[in-house]
């Protein structure tokens, strides 16, 4: 959540920070503003709510506002309302100008001396503590790079910062605790933002600051202390990502490019991983084989999406392999005692590779005793993949919506070659191990069959034009997929959905049937069909809508008030990852009825930095 760009230019950078916060709106912001240095040595500030179109247009009608340095920040409030005086930049007596993703925990002892100090407050936001810190520092220092390493000293919490003041125009300081910060670096200029995405038009060089890193950066050089004040050097990668990549081409919003990319992200993510029938052993890296050895059981940690994902995990892990393991969402996990098993594999998982409670939840899992952990990132550079003893990644490409959809698919199928890896140590036979891989390969080819459901979905999601509560049903595996498929409808149509183990109907939800709660089922061809069907049938008793998407072997017909869509027959051990298509369509199609922002549904951020 939030978005940082900023830079320092031979010429202006106006246009290029603006440019930066469009590619970062899928972060999720409420607010925009930025800050330039320009050539009278004042800083100029324009702030504004709403979207950076907004901005953009403040901007345009200004013609003073042009710069060679600049900051700017895309705000989702944390600490103050969404108002143009809590929006970022901030300024101290214009003279340091200063913008923050992150939370600082003792803002308010901050707050306390400073005003002893005379400092004076415009915003009700833990940010203008900074500013006026790094202030306060400068003059004690008269130096703006020490000023930076003083001031995140005295803070506690989490931050990526940028700051720029009108005593030092060729320096722009930066740095980073716990939130991410990356150098885009160009020909007689430099950048920064909050991910590679903002900056993939200007150039494919990056340097990603590591934890407590401070940096100073000028036209042509970068300098960087690390957390203990020593100078050192940060390798330069070579980003992959091309701006294609992130724009919506052919597609309406970026959800459905998303959806609809899913047999090329699934196909990426076994690409290089499979042989023959089986899985490679190199896939986990060199260290893989000794650690793997070892392994009795798994705790998986994760967030939303994710930790739905872990949840289809347990089921493949426990039936497949034979292993033991428990899912527990992150934000819960570091605040309780655990009893902690001997030769137990964490393995968290996160499309960003940047999300707090689950980079809190890691760390802490160390302190306690997990002794081995494997990270399941889209991102191969992120804080996440920095803290893991092993990293499997996606390979899911770019995800811009904020609704997740071939990170949660792709995040399947990595779990599935974890399963495989495990299992072939414990319960997995060969003739298991290769029925999985060929269903695997299938995958591609199998999901661009689901996806051609959409004219069907699209026409069924007229139901839900007036709808303001569904219910959604899934057996065994298929439970987390109706989680899944709830949690996107509520995301982004802002239609009141739960999910619940068929059999739980009635234990309670079967209170809320009636022809005002549409309910969703998913319906493969398994063992559990026959129980599934009873379920269907309590709530066809009471008078509820059913649409259920059923595998054609399921013998499920059309009828008054039961919508049937089939779903092309799939092998149960990777129908939830078929299942999973059908779903987010509905989502999608329902938003569209509802008119709802797609990409950026209200009050969520697509990378989740803070607790």
């Amino acid at each position: 959540m939030c978005g940082i760009t900023a830079g320092i230019s031979t010429s202006d950078v106006t246009g290029t920070l603006l440019e930066g916060l469009k590619r970062l709106e899928y972060r999720g912001y409420d607010s925009a503003g930025l800050a330039l240095l320009n050539d009278k040595g004042e800083i100029l500030r324009k702030r504004s709510t709403g979207r950076v179109a907004t901005l953009e247009e403040e901007v345009s009608k200004d013609k003073e506002l042009r710069g060679n340095v600049g900051i700017a920040h895309t705000r989702w409030a944390t600490h103050g309302k969404p108002t143009e005086n809590n929006a970022h930049p901030h300024i101290c007596n214009e003279t340091v100008g200063l913008v923050h993703n992150g939370i600082i925990e003792n803002h308010e002892s901050l707050r306390a001396s400073q005003e002893k100090l005379g400092y004076r407050f415009t915003s009700n936001t833990d940010t203008e503590v900074i500013v006026h810190q790094v202030h306060h520092n400068l003059e004690l220092y008269d130096d703006l790079f020490s000023a930076l390493q003083q001031t995140v000293k005295e803070l506690e919490g989490a931050y990526s910062l940028a700051v720029i003041s009108n005593l030092e125009p060729g320096n722009l300081v930066v740095a980073r605790q716990g939130s991410p910060l990356v150098i885009g670096l160009c020909e007689g200029e430099n950048y920064i933002a909050s991910d590679v995405s903002a900056l993939i038009s200007k150039t494919r060089n990056f340097i990603f600051l590591e934890e407590g890193d401070v940096a100073r950066i000028t036209v042509d050089d970068v300098d960087i202390v690390d957390v203990n004040g020593n100078y050192v050097e940060r390798k330069v990668h070579q980003s992959k990502l091309s701006s294609d990549s992130v724009e919506l081409g052919e597609y309406r919003h970026y959800m459905l490019k998303e959806i609809y990319e899913q047999p090329t992200a699934v196909s990426d993510t076994l690409e290089g991983r499979l042989s023959g029938n089986h899985l490679l052993a190199a896939t986990f890296g060199h260290e893989a084989d000794e650690i793997f050895n070892t392994i009795n059981s798994v705790q998986i940690i994760a967030c939303g999406t994710s930790y739905h994902a872990g949840l289809v995990a347990k089921y493949w892990l426990e039936g497949l392999a034979g292993v033991a393991a428990s899912v527990e969402v992150a934000s819960e996990f570091r605040y309780r005692s655990h009893v902690v098993p001997e030769n137990c594999l964490v393995i968290t998982i996160s499309q960003s590779g940047e999300t707090a409670d689950t980079l809190a939840a890691l760390k802490y899992a160390k302190e306690i005793g997990f002794k081995h952990s494997l990270c399941i990132c889209n991102v191969a550079e992120s804080s996440l993949t920095r803290e893991s003893d092993m990293v499997l990644l996606t390979h899911a490409g770019p995800e811009i919506g904020v609704a997740s959809t071939k990170a949660f698919t792709t995040q399947l199928i990595a779990l599935m070659q974890v399963v495989i890896a495990l299992g072939q140590r414990n319960a997995l036979t060969n003739e298991l191990e290769e029925r999985i891989v060929r269903e695997l390969r299938s995958l591609p080819v199998k999901i661009s069959e689901a996806l051609e459901l959409d004219a069907k979905i699209t026409k069924i999601a007229e139901k839900f034009a007036n709808k303001k509560h569904a219910l959604f049903l899934g057996r065994g595996t298929h439970y987390p997929i109706a989680m899944e498929g709830a949690l996107k409808l509520k995301e982004i149509s802002y239609i009141h959905a739960e999910a619940y183990p068929a059999g739980e109907l009635k234990h309670g939800p079967l209170a809320l049937i009636d022809e005002e709660v549409p309910v969703i089922a998913v319906a493969p061809n398994n063992e559990l069909l026959e129980k599934l069907k009873s379920n269907i049938q309590e709530v066809r008793a009471r008078g509820g809508e059913l649409i259920v998407f059923a595998d054609p072997g399921t013998g499920c017909k059309q009828e008054d008030g039961l919508t049937v869509i089939e779903v092309a027959p799939v092998d149960d051990i990777i129908a939830p990852i078929i299942f999973t298509i059908p779903l987010q369509l509905l989502a999608y199609r329902v938003a569209l009825i509802k008119g709802t922002d797609v990409d950026k549904p209200r009050n969520l951020a697509k990378s989740v930095t803070v607790e």
